[in-house]
């Protein structure tokens, strides 16, 4: 039994559909015949009937037996580890085959510690571990996070001289991915000599673990290159991942292409991964257009279309994708909860939040995470409702995080009421005093009032604490390049050409009646050189190259590290007017649609 394969062994865990379910035990039950009636169990009551009739036979303590009756309670969907245990522990001496059987069966039921546990012990017995145990137990490795562990299961391998297994390495390169150890994950990936897609695939998930999202597309050009791997789903539902935090639809429909042409039928992993690739890249209607079009559909494609819909500001239509969810019979989660709550958000649609955060409660039985608590604190201040908002916090059945109250303290800015924005801020402080974000959102509420003294305190307080600002940055993809602006940006070989198409479009700005928001200016200076700091700011610079570097009439897509000021939110909708432009911009983790001076937030955001 010992060089048996337990990764590929189903010989008596298969069932024919024709196959009776009842047994006839004093026709059918011999010496001969138990196996025949194991391999027809289908739940646990039939299997303790099978082990019931080899106890009364006397054939229990058979090596043979006793090691298919492990596997089969161990390794089907229907049977039971507590159980598959406490016939384990009554072998006299269980081979490797029988310790891979557990190792494994321990694995798929999420036991990541027992499954370690027994390697330990079947090297303790003196019991050769083989290239079948170690797939699996550097896989609960991988789930625990147990690098060190890891490293020493590694040093077993190469001891053993597996080194060389494509199976071990590709589990080595997931192992270290997983935990972190990418520089390890592509040493090993170095040393294999013929990679198999498989290997491509690992070291692509394992760059993916670490979100080196930029590395995932050079891996996957590089797979491409040589020509001799069919990329795999799994592999293109990492760089389709990839594709998503990079903001890169260009390359996200290559991959669809790849996908439609290569692939009868794409599973419902895949088609979800397109969507949420779609809806974080800006393509909203393209990953409607697939959402629409799924054959399966299943909770979690739900909640990224409704959370990709809350982003993109369409809160109603994603309130309807819940209705639609419900009516199929799936019972929603607190993750799906989360993505409602911030399309109410998002809308500004306060009554229908309120009732959906009692619903989740009242009828769906989930508990209020800080999540759906930063939702509804979102909703409210945002809606001008900062006094409800503070009670809600107050009454909270969980402790409050620095979350909860920056979004207090953002709300208080939009709506400039200091008094409570300076008990947001002193609690906020209080749990998190390293973030300069939120010293800069107090200073400009300061600025806006005109306490030039305060903002001087807050400045000084982020000197001592050694704070630096976050230097803001526009990206804008044109002539097939990705290109990057900073605020009063002069870096680039064009900046006078840049910088001249901003002096036109200001011209154009005043005959619409644009007012530049100069209270956005942190600095006490003239209006002068507020308007002046203004028109240089890092989305108007970008846009200014789009308009001079792509075709005329064509849509413009920003990506920008931070939240748009009011100013340039303003500054945009008069652009999309008078230059004819659909311009989307992707504000750190929201998208805002510039048509026709309209804004898709609604200047709700």
């Amino acid at each position: 039994m010992t060089g048996t394969n337990v990764l590929n062994q189903t010989h008596f865990l298969s069932l024919t559909n024709n196959q009776p379910h009842c047994f006839e035990w004093s026709n059918s039950f011999n010496e001969k015949g138990w196996l025949c009636l194991l391999k027809r169990c289908n739940s646990m009551e039939e299997f303790k009937q099978v082990h019931a009739h080899v106890l009364k036979w006397g054939i229990f303590f058979d090596s043979f037996c006793m090691s298919n009756l492990v596997a089969t309670c161990a390794l089907t969907k229907w049977g039971s580890m507590d159980y598959a245990c406490s016939i384990f522990t009554q072998m006299d001496e269980p081979c490797s085959f029988d310790y891979n059987t557990m190792i494994r069966g321990s694995v798929n039921n999420m036991r990541f510690e027992e499954a370690l546990s027994m390697y330990v012990e079947m090297l303790e017995r003196g019991i050769q571990a083989d290239k079948f145990t170690y797939p699996f137990v550097l896989k609960a490795c991988s789930f625990l996070g147990a690098r060190n562990e890891g490293v020493q299961i590694h040093g077993h391998v190469f001891k053993m001289g597996l080194e060389g297994d494509v199976f071990v390495q590709n589990s080595l390169i997931n192992m270290y991915g997983k935990c972190g150890a990418i520089t390890c994950a592509r040493e090993v990936f170095d040393k294999i000599g013929e990679k198999s897609v498989a290997s491509w695939s690992a070291i692509i998930g394992a760059h993916a673990c670490v979100e080196m999202w930029k590395e995932c597309l050079m891996l996957l050009g590089e797979m491409s290159s040589k020509g001799r791997c069919r990329v795999e789903e799994s592999t293109l539902v990492n760089v389709l991942s990839a594709c998503s935090h990079l903001g890169s639809p260009n390359i996200g429909k290559c991959i669809h292409g790849i996908l439609l042409r290569n692939i009868s039928e794409l599973n419902v992993v895949v088609e979800t991964s397109l969507i949420d690739m779609y809806v974080k890249c800006g393509c909203l209607e393209k990953g409607l257009h697939v959402f629409e079009n799924m054959s399966v559909k299943n909770r979690y494609s739900y909640t990224v279309m409704i959370s990709g819909l809350a982003i993109h500001g369409r809160g109603k239509e994603a309130l309807k994708i819940f209705s639609e969810m419900l009516e199929e019979g799936l019972a929603p989660d607190d993750v799906v909860y989360v993505g409602v709550l911030s399309a109410c958000s998002h809308a500004g649609l306060v009554d229908e939040g309120l009732q959906y955060f009692k619903s989740m409660q009242l009828e769906h039985k989930i508990d209020p995470t800080v999540q759906h608590y930063g939702c509804m604190v979102d909703l409210l201040g945002r809606f001008g409702m900062l006094k409800e908002a503070y009670e809600l916090i107050k009454g909270m059945l969980i402790k409050p995080n620095d979350v909860i109250w920056r979004s207090l303290l953002s709300a208080c800015k939009v709506h400039h009421n200091l008094e409570i924005g300076e008990i947001a801020a002193q609690n906020l402080f209080a749990l998190n005093q390293n973030n300069t974000g939120d010293y800069l959102v107090l200073a400009k509420m300061y600025a806006k009032a005109q306490k030039w003294d305060d903002v001087a305190k807050v400045r000084t307080k982020m000197a001592e604490k050694n704070l630096v600002q976050t230097p803001g940055f526009s990206l804008i993809e044109a002539k097939r390049k990705v290109y990057k602006f900073v605020s009063q940006d002069k870096s680039t070989q064009e900046w006078n050409t840049v910088y001249d198409m901003i002096h036109q479009m200001e011209w154009q700005l005043k005959f619409e009646g644009y007012i530049p928001d100069t209270s956005q200016v942190l600095l006490d200076v003239d209006e002068e050189e507020k308007r002046e700091r203004l028109k240089c700011h890092s989305q108007k610079l970008a846009i200014a190259f789009g308009l001079i570097h792509t075709s005329e009439g064509s849509p413009l897509r920003v990506t920008r590290n931070l939240r748009m000021c009011s100013d340039c939110h303003t500054y945009t909708k008069y652009i999309s007017m008078i230059y004819e432009r659909e311009i989307t911009v992707r504000d750190r983790h929201r998208f805002h649609h510039f048509k026709d001076g309209t804004c898709s937030c609604k200047d709700y955001w």
